[in-house]
């Protein structure tokens, strides 16, 4: 029994094309037969960023909180936003023009409300959120 299998070439170059394989193999699909789905696939590339920039920048952790519990809940914060960022990151390694500049969007967008002083009460503040700053 033969097995035929359609090879997609992989880019190497941004391309601005809408038909691409966006983290999952055949996702978004072909264009020509779905034309929403690319759109939705930058839709969830751009939600994804703006949770990577939340989650730097967030106070879940209640002041008081033991330091087990609140030990937890940060290593598992910094588990979701290392997760979060790596897919944003793969997204981006699909080459696609839109993909790339929805990511920098999202990223941007989620800093100007997550991580600017724009709706901060406080200036200075001393303490930004749970997590330490993420390092490259």
């Amino acid at each position: 029994m033969m097995h035929h299998h359609k090879m997609m070439m992989m880019h190497m170059t941004f391309f601005w094309g809408k038909s691409a394989e966006i983290l999952f193999s055949s996702w978004p699909g072909s264009f020509e037969k779905r034309p929403y789905m690319y759109f939705v696939a930058l839709l969830f590339v751009f939600v994804l960023s703006i949770l990577v920039e939340w989650l730097s920048h967030c106070r879940l952790i209640k002041p008081g909180s033991g330091p087990v519990a609140a030990g937890l809940v940060q290593t598992l914060l910094h588990a979701l936003r290392v997760g979060l960022a790596y897919m944003v990151m793969l997204a981006v390694m699909s080459f696609n023009g839109g993909v790339f500049l929805v990511a920098v969007a999202g990223q941007t967008l989620g800093f100007f409300f997550f991580g600017s002083r724009v709706f901060k009460k406080t200036h200075p503040p001393t303490e930004t959120s749970d997590l330490p700053p993420m390092s490259c």
